[in-house]
């Protein structure tokens, strides 16, 4: 099945125009979901709208209401809120260029593949594309659509051009707030070179195929064992917690040397003073008696 284009236009540069349908880069339904069911009679639960005292009510009475106090609502009907709505417009401005690493990747919501909409754009296309590329920019538009009004980031990507949708200033909190409490103080050398050296060993090119999603993967496997089971019995999967239950206390510095495959190092064990046997103690005071008396630096004169 052909996927269906989210939304179909012409990018605009200055005077130029590109028509270019847009596409979901990512699939809403890979995960899975539950329903909720009634257990003794297996039928899906669904929901009534109810108002405290007042019990379930119809739909066409209910309308929108936007909270300005504890209790208090501003209330919109549904011509009102269309009234606002942004006209979705079939152009899309590239309005600004920024580098790359200008925009905190806190702002990046959701991609979207930009085609051209057929050969004869094409041409217009490419050129933007391979422009974006040799100066390593970014640009940035706002799409209107679905009535309202998205910042967007452009760029190249293969032979194409990936659109991602930006949040806007006030939809990110400011994360110095969190970092409040943590202080001034520098790790040791040997630490950052300990774990600079862990980092080089794992360092490999980006692959999200070799990542899975294990829970995923347990619970679909675990759907289609209950599947197949005709006793409707409870299936638990057990699994091993990692680490082993082990105290979260560690020695940092061994733990680092361990992972980056050194030998963690240990005390030397102190040598045991040899056990004299009863022959060699014989022997000692022998030497010991045969052995002129230590001078004391004077020679005493006989009378």
């Amino acid at each position: 099945m052909a996927a269906r284009a989210y939304w179909q236009g012409q990018i605009r540069l200055a005077l130029v125009s590109i028509p270019v349908e847009i596409y979901s880069a990512v699939k809403s339904g890979a995960k899975i979901s539950f329903n909720q069911i009634h257990e003794p009679s297996g039928q899906r639960v669904h929901y009534e709208k109810v108002v405290p005292g007042i019990g379930p009510i119809d739909r066409d009475e209910i309308i929108k209401g936007y909270e300005v106090s504890k209790g208090n609502y501003v209330l919109l009907d549904e011509d009102e809120i269309e009234s606002v709505k942004i006209e979705s417009k079939k152009t899309l401005d590239l309005v600004q260029f920024v580098e790359a690493h200008e925009i905190d990747p806190l702002y990046f919501e959701k991609p979207y593949y930009i085609a051209p909409a057929d050969d004869l754009a094409e041409e217009a296309f490419v050129v933007l594309r391979d422009s974006l590329r040799q100066a390593k920019k970014i640009a940035l538009g706002q799409l209107s659509v679905r009535g309202r009004e998205q910042l967007v980031a452009i760029k190249p990507c293969g032979k194409g051009l990936l659109m991602e949708t930006l949040r806007y200033a006030d939809e990110v909190r400011a994360g110095q707030s969190f970092f409040r409490e943590i202080g001034e103080d520098k790790p040791a050398k040997e630490l950052l070179d300990l774990a600079k050296a862990l980092i080089d060993q794992k360092t490999a090119p980006f692959d999200a195929s070799s990542f899975k999603d294990r829970y995923a993967d347990a619970l679909m496997q675990l759907i289609e064992k209950k599947a197949k089971s005709k006793s409707g019995k409870t299936i638990i999967e057990e699994a091993e917690e990692p680490g082993g239950g082990k105290s979260n206390v560690i020695d940092l510095m061994a733990a680092l040397k361990k992972s980056v495959g050194g030998k963690e190092e240990k005390p030397a064990p102190k040598k045991a003073a040899p056990r004299k046997t009863a022959a060699s103690k014989s022997s000692a005071t022998k030497e010991a008696e045969e052995k002129p008396a230590a001078s004391s630096g004077r020679t005493r004169k006989r009378a």
